[in-house]
């Protein structure tokens, strides 16, 4: 800090503290010579004056004495006012004396002390003292030993501004260790500048003090920006190195490689990182038990690695290790610590399980099954209950038919042989064996070099004769017989034997389950003979063998069971047959309609089919036709002049073999646009019958008779007449003006009959009661050449006769009625009449 002025003021007076910081230091530095200090006129008991170099004066010095008893001198060359001093001169002076008493040497130092010269001024209060924008009031960097004896409080630096050469200065700091915790471990004379520390620091709690010192004038006027003051504690070795665990537990297999790595053990250390104090190096102190080597660590990374391949767990399973860490680089006189490592050697499949015996021998009887006959211990030194030590046991010969099976007991590690598939003594009295054992984990692979082959034991099974019952040997046996063969057709059937004779002497037979009872078999010999005739098509499933149990028993009482397979053999015997009974053509939206025909007998016997019509007349050939779609399908076809209406067509299939079936279809041609539309009219025209209707029914065949007997008048007219005479209306009608129903009616001698127009309808007419009504529509429509009625030319309100409509003589066809004609016209009345008669 510096007053205001010009900047060659400003240099010259940073030239004089300069020049003053050196002379300071340059008479510290001389041994033996005066050191000259400037202090203030009075100084306050126990204040720093100044540091002198004692040792460089007399390095062996042990006592120290100042001549002037205001001062006191400390050993590290601090000078101290004992009592307040006033200067009352501007120089005084002391003597320090140093003695060496071992080497009878002394030496002494002149100290000078000297009054300030020039006289500090106060500032006053209309005057600007000058900031510099540049710190140069910055103090040497300071540092402090940590843990430091002391005395105390230690004086670190001295703290000085420019300003302080024009000015009364005051100065003062804060920060951590000042007014934050660590409260009151430093401080600052007001007056000097002079920067103490009141007691020791420990480094790895604070390792620096960032204190911010501050210059004023009295009045409280900073003289120059806050000076940032670090004060750094130099580490000292006061931390032994700490190892992360007390106890380390490793593991490593067992005959591992030279160089496996165990484990890792780590220390920490608080002293200052990057330096000697930190620097750690790792050794093995001790291993328990007391065998060579088989491990080392490395010295900087702590890293535990095998050095001998001769690990064994069946050996030794556990070893103990000593672990120390010392720093300043494993020097002797760095500090150090030890931890414990446990390193456990786990097992490994090193061991090769053996058999007790080469070999072995055991018994069965034969016919026996699921039976143990044999255990076979063995030995494994690997640790009980791994995979290491549980043993697999193989049969490696003599097994073929699968007679055997080994396995492994669990708790006794023991191989258990069973039987699994009867034995016979006929065919083999003795079987021999060969077993081999191995681990369920393969051997590590060191060891594998060494052992190729596994451990192998013979064992030797002698078989015992059983006194058996009958062999139904092969369990299924075949025969083939025709279908529709005659009853009592034989052939060779079941034939078991007697595994003692190897022969079928005294065995009996029996059917125990025949499915349809088509088969009977002979007692003695076995053989079997139709009792039924067989029909592929009636056995279930129909392509898949019928299958006989039959029973053989010998003279003892034994038995066996078998099957018989009989195949039956497709014959010709069934003939196509169309699916569809009643079809629907919705004309003119459909052209035609598929029919399709399936054959139970095999494809052998049965498609292609082929189809025809099997009615020749016109009727049917001149408006329906069939082609061929596949061969099992064929299209009906109709012609376009076709009427509304149900025909019946009869269609013949055939197979390829020739048989055929002739069915008479129904088809409705029908005015729709689905099929579906002429199925729901037919279903809405059935009536559920009532005892109330079945008696209209009864009423109505009575009724169908009057109306059978009017159309046999009504044939034998017309056989006559062909046609209407042409005054028919003027001999039959009569006009008449009531528009209700009555008996207007007039009967021709030709049997048709004319009625008012209210009544609308024509018909044929005979000998009938009044009450009933005859004819309509469709009694016009019978007559070829008729399709006139009266209704369809009438007029409202107006009353007409079939003369006055026709517009002339009705012309007939002179040809015969065909069936089919004749059949729809009396099937629509008998419906009618029913209808009526229910209704009625």
């Amino acid at each position: 800090m510096a007053a205001a002025g010009p900047r060659s003021s400003l240099r010259g007076a940073l030239c004089r503290q300069l020049l003053l910081t050196l002379v300071v230091f340059s008479l510290a530095c001389e041994a033996c010579k005066k050191v000259k200090f400037n202090i203030p006129s009075q100084l306050e008991a126990d204040k720093l004056v100044g540091r002198v170099n004692l040792k460089e004066c007399l390095r062996s010095a042990d006592v120290i004495h100042s001549s002037d008893p205001d001062f006191r001198v400390q050993d590290d060359g601090s000078i101290y006012t004992a009592s307040t001093v006033l200067l009352s001169d501007e120089k005084r002076s002391f003597t320090i004396r140093l003695s060496d008493t071992k080497k009878q040497t002394q030496k002494e130092i002149t100290v000078l002390l000297e009054r300030q010269k020039k006289v500090l001024r106060k500032r006053h209060t209309n005057e600007t003292v000058l900031r510099r924008s540049k710190r140069r009031w910055a103090p040497i960097p300071c540092s402090m030993q940590e843990n430091s004896l002391g005395p105390f409080p230690l004086f670190l630096q001295q703290v000085q501004s420019d300003a302080a050469q024009h000015y009364t200065i005051f100065y003062s700091i804060s920060g951590p260790g000042v007014d934050q915790e660590p409260l009151n471990l430093f401080f600052i004379e007001k007056d000097t500048g002079n920067l103490f520390c009141t007691r020791p620091v420990d480094r790895e709690e604070y390792d620096v003090f960032d204190l911010i010192a501050y210059a004023s004038t009295p009045d409280g006027y900073s003289a120059d920006l806050p000076l940032p003051l670090p004060i750094r504690v130099e580490d000292e070795n006061d931390n032994r190195p700490i190892f992360t665990e007390a106890i380390y537990n490793f593991e490593v297999p067992e005959s591992s490689r030279l160089g496996t790595t165990v484990g890792v053990v780590c220390a920490t250390d608080r002293d200052e990182p990057d330096t000697m104090h930190t620097r750690l190096k790792y050794s093995i102190v001790e291993q328990t038990p007391r065998s060579p080597g088989l491990f080392s660590v490395h010295p900087s990374t702590g890293v535990i690695t095998t050095v001998s391949p001769y690990l064994d767990r069946e050996v030794k399973d556990k070893y103990s290790l000593i672990m120390k860490v010392q720093d300043m680089d494993g020097q002797f006189f760095g500090l150090m610590n030890t931890a414990t490592c446990i390193i456990t050697v786990k097992d490994s499949n090193d061991n090769l399980p053996t058999f007790r015996q080469n070999a072995y021998e055991a018994s069965v009887e034969e016919n026996t099954v699921d039976v143990e006959i044999l255990r076979m211990p063995i030995d494994d030194k690997d640790l009980i209950n791994t995979a290491n030590w549980r043993a697999n046991f193989t049969i490696l010969k003599g097994n073929e038919n699968g007679h055997f099976k080994i396995s492994t007991d669990k708790e006794t590690n023991e191989g258990v042989l069973c039987v699994v598939k009867p034995l016979n003594y006929e065919e083999n009295q003795k079987v021999v064996l060969e077993i081999g054992v191995n681990n369920e984990v393969p051997f590590s692979r060191d060891v594998a070099l060494r052992v190729t082959t596994m451990n192998r034991a013979l064992v030797t099974v002698h078989v015992k004769d059983q006194d058996e019952g009958p062999e139904c040997s092969p369990a299924v046996q075949y025969v083939q017989i025709k279908e529709n063969s005659a009853v009592g057709s034989k052939m060779n059937g079941y034939k078991a034997r007697d595994p003692e004779n190897r022969t079928s002497n005294g065995i009996r037979y029996k059917i125990l389950h025949d499915p349809k009872g088509w088969i009977t078999i002979n007692e003695i010999s076995g053989s079997i003979q139709t009792s039924k005739t067989l029909d592929r098509e009636a056995a279930t499933p129909r392509n898949d063998l019928y299958n006989i149990t039959v029973l053989a028993i010998d003279q003892d009482g034994r038995s066996c069971t078998g099957t018989l397979a009989v195949n039956i053999e497709d014959v010709n015997d069934n003939p196509p047959e169309i699916l569809q009974n009643y079809l629907v053509v919705c004309k003119p939206k459909m052209e035609y309609t598929d029919i399709s025909a399936v054959d139970p007998d095999e494809p052998i016997n049965g498609a292609p089919f082929y189809f025809t019509l099997a009615d020749t007349s016109l009727a049917v050939n001149r408006i329906w036709t069939l082609t061929r779609v596949n061969d099992t399908a064929a299209r009906l076809s109709y012609q376009k002049n076709a009427e509304f209406q149900e025909y019946y067509v009869p269609v013949t299939v055939k197979d390829r073999a020739g048989q055929s079936a002739t069915k008479i279809l129904r088809v409705n041609l029908c005015d729709c646009t689905q099929p579906s539309q002429c199925r729901a009219t037919a279903r809405s025209a059935g009536v559920t019958l009532g005892k109330w209707a079945i008696l209209a029914i009864l009423l109505g065949i009575a009724l169908l008779f009057s109306v059978l007997l009017t159309l046999v008048c009504g044939v034998f007219s017309a056989k006559k007449r062909k046609g209407f005479p042409e005054d028919v209306a003027q001999q039959n009608l009569i006009i008449s003006n009531t528009e209700a129903p009555g008996d207007d009616k007039v009967c021709s001698a030709n049997g048709f009959m004319t009625q008012t127009v209210n009544n609308s309808s024509q018909g044929l007419c005979g000998t009938i009661g009044s009450g009933v009504k005859n004819g309509g529509q469709e009694t016009i429509e019978m007559i070829k050449g008729g399709h006139q009625t009266l209704e369809s030319c009438r007029g409202a309100g107006q009353h007409h006769t079939l003369e006055s409509c026709r517009g002339g003589p009705v012309e007939t066809d002179n040809s015969r009625h065909t069936y089919s004609e004749w059949h729809s016209f009396t099937q629509s009345r008998l419906g009618e009449e029913s209808i009526r008669g229910h209704t009625g």
